[in-house]
């Protein structure tokens, strides 16, 4: 048997083993639920990863609700973009800016708690089948709104109701509860070069 061929019958001996694995994995994954997801950590991609899953939902007939905490200060493509579908995503800009350019505690935590009552409400409804809380995360960092309020309602939500939190440095009692967190980090920036954020890419 030429090396090429012992490489080749190795990979395959590698691959089954490893097709096995998986398909032990999903066999044992049988459960049927909504799932909370955190996407957290300095790197770029949270949210954009979040607006992914919303496509993902609208492709599969859902209905989605979105709430941006903190972005409200200028217009991004998503936004332009999902407000296409009235009758499937409703769609709440809720911020009035990042924390340092408001530079007004109480006018933030006014923000936070009416974004919030819209997020309740979708927290509460089963026919949002995927909610999106973009930026909650830095509400609470900040302590806008109480923690205990936020996983109470998280805990208490739909049982199939799927539900994305998104920013930086998400509580450590938030991450408890979740289901799937992913940490994204940061190895390179184009802004850190000087280059200006732009549509389609930051906006």
């Amino acid at each position: 048997m030429s090396d090429e061929q012992q490489k080749a019958e190795r990979h395959n001996q590698r691959m089954a083993k490893k097709k096995a694995i998986v398909d032990e994995k999903i066999q044992q994954a049988q459960k049927e639920q909504g799932v909370l997801i955190i996407n957290t950590g300095n790197g770029k991609g949270k949210s954009s990863a979040a607006f992914g899953m919303v496509a993902r939902a609208l492709g599969h007939g859902m209905k989605v609700g979105i709430v941006q905490f903190i972005k409200g200060s200028y217009a991004t493509g998503e936004e332009a973009f999902f407000r296409r579908f009235p009758d499937e995503v409703e769609y709440h800009v809720m911020g009035e800016g990042f924390t340092w350019e408001t530079q007004d505690r109480e006018r933030d935590i006014a923000a936070a708690e009416a974004a919030w009552e819209q997020a309740a409400r979708m927290l509460s409804d089963p026919s949002y089948a995927l909610v999106i809380l973009d930026e909650l995360n830095i509400v609470l960092k900040y302590k806008y709104l109480a923690l205990e309020t936020v996983l109470s309602a998280l805990r208490q939500r739909p049982a199939m109701q799927h539900v994305v939190v998104t920013g930086r440095a998400a509580p450590e009692g938030l991450m408890e509860i979740a289901d799937t967190v992913t940490e994204m980090g940061l190895l390179k920036h184009a802004f850190n070069s000087g280059i200006k954020a732009q549509p389609g890419v930051e906006l």
